[in-house]
């Protein structure tokens, strides 16, 4: 809502000193029913009220507003300022009565009606709000948005749109309105309308950049992947320094097959410092993907890696990492997944994937040492202990491995996958101290779970 309330001491001192007087008085026995002390005494409760209304004490201000209306029941401010304490305690059946008096003393006040409003949007009455909104409206059009709002609120979406095209045409465009709009679009369902819209916006305003980019969204959206495509090229030829616009057309590039034109966008992003580091992962990831299905092209990706070394974040470090891990490069995946865990050090998935590719090129010091840091941050976590088991068994310390299998089973809850690797570890450090009857009884254990599975 658009609340624009004024301060209103001046207008009560306005309405409630007393006028000066040059009569003679007698200051040690003034009469009870004297107009100065009867004045004075109003404003004492008065802004007794406004004070205690500051502090929050709404019921004491209602006390004081109601002696004031004891001493004068003439006055609008005094019924406004009652329905405002009535509304801060939520008692807006009385907050309605005394706003609706003040109003009745002025008719066009703003700050009443605004306030009555408001008494109806707290309880969701929508229908008395709108009756009071289309009052507000009359006095400033900037209620106009509020009213839109309820019509949306009354399903009235034919009515709202009709409100945010007067606005747009007078104000122009804004963000909130542009929301809305797009809150009714969406709840309707209509999509025609929708794209109707920006396309006279940008017959209207053709250099209108983000307009050209909301319309290539909104058909790809709709599954309108020609009519987007089509879009973006016009962005293209209308604003050929666009960087924007290359976020789209890699997309179709490669949908096209003009892989050239793809990579060339794709490098038009990777190197704008106005386009945000999401966006660039994405398009990166995206690539990546296109070349796991086109290794003829991995130079391409080299290249295009090497323009973001700098400024690559973790989930294109993370990426990547996967990218040379299906290419089979280990060495260069275990790197990227390194470079992406300095970035986020307590991304268990990160640290998980590290460990198992150290396991698996038989890094066994770095698992240990990874492990016993990966188990301070994630000490429930079976999966940490097994693979510290495994290191161990691999470099000839079973006893130090027994010892972290049995903390880990303690943590293994319904995987009996895992418990299988577990009792399998278990044989195999037993056989290493010479335990063969323990060896075996683990070793049936794995047996028995994996013929389960």
């Amino acid at each position: 809502m658009n609340k624009k309330y004024l301060f209103i001491v001046v207008l009560v001192f306005g309405m409630c000193l007393p006028q000066p007087s040059y009569a003679q008085a007698d200051f040690n026995k003034m009469a009870e029913d004297d107009l100065g002390n009867v004045e004075d005494e109003f404003q004492e409760y008065f802004f007794e009220a406004l004070k205690q209304k500051g502090i929050e004490n709404y019921e004491r201000a209602v006390k004081a507003l109601q002696k004031c209306l004891t001493l004068n029941d003439k006055l609008p401010v005094v019924y406004f300022e009652l329905g405002k304490n009535y509304n801060k305690l939520k008692n807006f059946g009385a907050a309605e009565e005394q706003l609706k008096e003040a109003i009745s003393l002025q008719p066009d006040n703003v700050w009443f009606l605004d306030e009555l409003y408001d008494v109806y949007f707290q309880q969701d009455d929508i229908k008395n709000a709108l009756r009071t909104i289309k009052q507000l409206v009359k006095y400033h059009p900037d209620y106009k948005e509020d009213l839109a709002a309820l019509y949306v609120r009354e399903e009235r979406y034919k009515q709202a749109l009709e409100i945010l095209d007067e606005l747009d045409a007078e104000f122009g465009l804004s963000e909130s309105r542009d929301a809305m709009r797009n809150d009714i679009y969406s709840i309707t369902g209509n999509a025609d309308d929708r794209i109707e819209n920006l396309e006279q916006r940008i017959a209207n305003n053709p250099n209108n950049e983000d307009n050209h980019l909301k319309l290539i969204y909104r058909y790809s959206q709709t599954g309108d992947h020609k009519a987007a495509y089509k879009a973006a090229k016009h962005l293209l030829k209308v604003k050929p320094n666009s960087k924007f616009v290359h976020l789209a057309l890699y997309k179709f590039y490669l949908q096209d097959n003009k892989v050239s034109e793809a990579i060339n966008s794709v490098k038009i992003v990777l190197t704008s410092p106005e386009i945000n580091a999401d966006a660039k992962a994405k398009v990166l990831k995206d690539f990546v993907g296109f070349v796991a299905k086109h290794p003829e092209y991995e130079s391409d990706l080299i290249d295009i890696t090497a323009l973001v070394d700098e400024n690559k974040d973790a989930q294109t470090h993370s990426d990547l990492g996967h990218y040379y891990l299906k290419a089979g490069d280990k060495v260069k995946a275990l790197s990227n997944f390194k470079a992406a865990l300095k970035q986020t050090p307590n991304d268990f998935k990160l640290i998980k994937d590290i460990l198992l590719l150290q396991l698996d090129i038989k890094d066994y010091d770095a698992v240990i040492k990874d492990s016993e840091r990966a188990l301070e941050l994630y000490p429930a976590q079976p999966l940490l202990y097994l693979v510290y088991a495994v290191a161990l068994n691999n470099t000839e310390a079973p006893k130090q491995a027994i010892s972290q299998l049995e903390m880990g089973l303690d943590f293994l809850i319904d995987n009996p996958n895992m418990e299988a690797d577990f009792y399998s570890e278990l044989s195999r450090a037993y056989k290493a101290l010479n335990n063969i009857s323990k060896s075996e009884t683990f070793a049936k254990k794995a047996k028995a779970l994996k013929s389960k599975s």
